[in-house]
């Protein structure tokens, strides 16, 4: 990302305020925080909050950039509370490389401790400038995250696959989350309206775009890379941008015959991913990845010029060759 040497992102200080906000009495409630804090991660959402603070004028050092950190933890907060939810929902084995919380400490420790988690949160944006309307966006995005997860299911189940389907699914997944992490520091540092929706856009097609790329490299991805077996989405009925692609053409029979018995033929990832591969769905995914990214960054021009608002372009831009 250009000009990231004279940026903030998230780092030590940012994971020491995540690790005091995630305290309790409480040994397992702790032990979770703790891991989420070792894992670390790619700190995606937090770092878009920082960036896009840096880009309304906000500066490291000033008594305003404390609430700027807890507004980022915020974010971290709604994803990692999410995430926890997620892993039990769909039975995952691990999360960044460790075993899943649930795994090691039982559905009812994994769940109360994302509530902990989004809890914590509501203290924080209790404390925050504009906390009234932080409040208002941080509950619209968690109906969002809760609607598209149930969608998904609602989808796979009744095999009703459509691009109007998935592009709800994965705003809600994704793109939701990603323009409240843009678009809270206007509402923190009382930004111009127009300013803040340039945000929102940004978050909104960056998301999108992320996420279409987690989808395309779940089948075209390479294993040792992303950590984890591929073709995980077509194993839970679920149609992707690049399977969806698939069923608006010849294969279409072969293909919607392998979500329904959700792949569990030897070969079936295999053979949907030599479609993909094979028919130019891939490179049409790729292209709407591309113009997604586009959209984002041009969002941006709302915003002066400066290091932040072009990381922050970078950021979208990277979605068309991230390899993990």
């Amino acid at each position: 990302m250009t000009g990231v040497a004279a940026l903030t992102l998230p780092g030590a200080a940012f994971e020491a305020r995540l690790r005091e906000v995630l305290r309790s009495r409480v040994a397992f409630i702790e032990l979770i925080g703790d891991d989420l804090v070792a894992a670390g991660g790619k700190r995606a959402r937090p770092a878009v909050t920082l960036l896009a603070a840096q880009a309304l004028g906000a500066r490291p050092g000033t008594p305003e950039w404390a609430h700027v950190t807890d507004l980022a933890v915020c974010v971290e907060l709604l994803h990692s509370a999410s995430l926890l939810h997620d892993d039990l929902i769909d039975d995952a084995e691990t999360r960044r490389g460790q075993p899943a919380a649930f795994r090691r400490f039982g559905n009812v420790v994994s769940v109360m401790s994302g509530d902990f988690m989004l809890s914590r949160l509501l203290t924080l944006l209790a404390g925050l400038p504009g906390g009234a309307d932080l409040t208002r966006a941080f509950g619209d995005a968690a109906s969002r995250i809760c609607e598209g997860e149930v969608l998904q299911f609602q989808v796979a189940a009744y095999g009703e696959y459509s691009l109007d389907a998935y592009l709800e699914v994965i705003g809600g997944k994704t793109a939701a989350l990603l323009a409240l992490a843009a678009c809270g520091p206007a509402w923190l540092l009382g930004a111009p309206a127009a300013q803040r929706e340039a945000l929102a856009t940004f978050g909104w097609e960056y998301g999108l775009a992320f996420q279409m790329r987690d989808d395309l490299l779940d089948l075209t991805g390479d294993e040792a890379a992303l950590g984890k077996p591929v073709g995980g989405d077509l194993r839970e009925g679920k149609a992707t941008l690049p399977v969806l692609d698939l069923l608006s053409g010849p294969h279409a029979g072969e293909v919607r015959e392998v979500l329904e018995r959700r792949a569990a033929r030897s070969g079936d990832v295999g053979r949907v991913r030599d479609l993909v591969e094979g028919t130019g769905a891939a490179e049409r995914t790729h292209a709407e990845i591309r113009r997604r990214a586009d959209l984002a960054a041009a969002a941006l021009e709302a915003l002066p010029p400066s290091a932040a608002r072009e990381a922050l372009a970078d950021l979208a831009r990277h979605e068309s060759r991230r390899r993990a």
